[in-house]
């Protein structure tokens, strides 16, 4: 199934509450104008990331050919979790207090808010335990790190930034993103204002119509679920900026969200008047998860001041 985004998935829905919902979702964090989706069929995905290429060699006439090492692969199984919670509206209340806002709709709209919400912080620190999504700050190859950091944090520079895009290998070195705090973005700007030069700060314009600071030609998203409690050596206050590519539904680039075929992105179901109260349910979920498939896809730069 090719990629879909958030925002494409909302004009399938029906709701226009959930398409509101996610539009809303959209203006707060733009990088889900362009995350894409992958849909899945069963509660699992399997895939498998490259790890080392077949070998070759250069030969000679009548040479003996000795490259016959094969590519080696790492089987990766991701799967989907459930982001739910039920809102329940008593039918007094809805009946004698929806003169200026809906109860019924106020509450399913809060539900699914905190549900998106929900999604953007498990897919940067959760930690794949139990239920959990296994998020970024969990994922990032080790070898995949900026080098020549200090032992306790370092100010964000240009050279951190260049060599970061420099590591994201995938798509032939052509990264997707560039994903930081919103204290890691003042920074930049700062560093932008204080070289001088018009034009330095570059735009790049979403599907959306928004447009987004970029650096070398890749947006910068501001994630500020991104944490800024960080600790490096005995440098405290520090952060993670990350940098990639998205799958383009291949499963073999980058990052992707996951979620299932049949009810992609955030669903409302109207589960019915409760057994033994005056009261109407509204379940509220997102079948949902995250995959890396290419650990050259992604990158990062750790201990950030």
């Amino acid at each position: 199934m090719a990629s879909v985004t958030l925002a494409e998935s909302a004009k399938l829905s029906q709701d226009f509450l959930v398409r509101g919902v996610i539009e809303d979702i959209i203006t707060v964090n733009p990088f889900f104008d362009v995350f894409p989706f992958d849909g899945l069929n069963g509660n699992a995905l399997a895939y498998d990331r490259e790890n080392t290429l077949g070998d070759v060699q250069t030969l000679g006439v009548d040479g003996t050919i000795t490259a016959k090492n094969p590519a080696t692969f790492t089987k990766v199984t991701t799967g989907l979790t459930t982001i739910i919670g039920d809102a329940e509206i008593n039918g007094l209340l809805q009946a004698t207090r929806s003169d200026i806002n809906d109860q019924t709709l106020t509450q399913i709209a809060s539900k699914a808010k905190n549900v998106g919400n929900t999604y953007q912080s498990q897919m940067i620190v959760g930690d794949g335990t139990g239920d959990n999504i296994e998020g970024l700050l969990n994922l990032l190859p080790a070898d995949q790190i900026v080098t020549g950091l200090t032992a306790n944090g370092d100010a964000l520079t240009f050279a951190i930034l260049d060599e970061l895009l420099d590591l994201v290998q995938d798509k032939d070195g052509n990264a997707d993103y560039i994903m930081m705090h919103q204290r890691s973005r003042r920074a930049f700007y700062a560093l932008a204002r204080s070289a001088g030069g018009a034009g330095l700060i570059e735009t790049i314009t979403l599907p959306s119509g928004r447009t987004s600071p970029a650096y070398n030609g890749v947006p910068i998203f501001i994630n500020n679920y991104l944490p800024i409690n960080q600790t490096k050596g005995t440098g405290t206050a520090r952060t993670t900026i990350i940098a990639g590519t998205f799958d383009d539904g291949s499963r073999t680039h980058g990052i992707a969200g996951l979620t299932a075929t049949n009810a992609a992105g955030i669903q409302v179901t109207d589960v019915g008047e409760a057994e033994t109260k005056d009261n109407r349910i509204w379940r509220i979920k997102w079948y949902s998860g995250l995959a890396l498939f290419s650990n050259r896809g992604i990158s990062y730069a750790d201990g950030i001041a």
